[in-house]
């Protein structure tokens, strides 16, 4: 077409038709305009495609790692109540400072109360990917964009809480580094024992039952299980709600 009006063009330029002449060139500049215009809206719908195929990608990795997530902090939320609810008996049995329970319950409850350290490892290996290589702003969905940058914040703040906790688990287990109480009492009465391929020894039996005499273990007790109660209810169950609110943003957009 280009090639037609330029003969055209060239036949009026000789005759001497400067009106036609003219009606042709601009004629020619507008094919060309359009032409480009063509080019631009379809090189503009495919890279729209790129984008919306790697967003998809995005989005389809960051929910299943969301998920990953969700999956992990249940299971942890789980462990967390089984301590506490271990770690209320103890401080019901303390209560009860005229009746003694058997050793083997008590031993039952204390390994149920501190065998599980509390620490939630969140996969986000996708998400750091996404955010070092600058990706994060290929996801349309300014909302999700800040849910995201905040996941990594509001992570920070659980771990300092979870630090907190561990710290006085810690101190709860540090009566059991003296020679005052026997971890291996409670490990022979609760089957760890065997576990450890440990032989139990009745001769070197030390009952422990005189930590519910202890007002240093029902404080430590006590430290253990506000801060137990407190990581539940703070900061497990918020962050619960922000992962099940990312997930449904991330399935909305998909």
């Amino acid at each position: 077409m280009i090639k037609f009006f330029r003969k055209t063009r060239q036949k009026l330029l000789a005759e001497k038709k400067i009106g036609r002449y003219l009606a042709y060139a601009i004629g020619e500049i507008v094919l060309v305009v359009i032409g480009i215009l063509i080019a631009l809206a379809i090189n503009n719908k495919n890279q729209r495609n790129i984008d919306y195929q790697n967003e998809k990608t995005y989005l389809l990795g960051l929910k299943e790692e969301f998920n990953t997530n969700k999956y992990k902090l249940t299971e942890l939320i789980a462990v967390n109540k089984a301590n506490m609810e271990a770690t209320r008996e103890i401080l019901e049995l303390i209560n009860l400072r005229d009746s003694m329970p058997p050793e083997m319950e008590f031993s039952r409850l204390l390994y149920n109360s501190m065998v599980s350290d509390i620490a939630f490892d969140a996969n986000n290996s996708f998400l750091h990917e996404i955010i070092n290589s600058g990706s994060l702003k290929k996801i349309s969905n300014p909302k999700l964009r800040i849910m995201l940058t905040n996941w990594v914040a509001t992570l920070e703040d659980v771990t300092r809480q979870e630090k907190d906790l561990g710290l006085h688990r810690e101190n709860v287990l540090n009566m059991f580094r003296t020679n005052e109480y026997s971890l291996k009492t409670v490990f022979q009465l609760t089957g760890i024992n065997s576990e450890l391929g440990l032989t139990d020894v009745e001769s070197r039996f030390k009952s422990n039952l005189d930590l519910l005499s202890s007002i240093e273990f029902e404080n430590k007790m006590l430290l253990f299980l506000s801060t137990s109660q407190a990581t539940q209810e703070a900061h497990y169950a918020p962050l619960m709600k922000f992962i099940d609110t990312i997930l449904n943003t991330i399935t909305a957009e998909l």
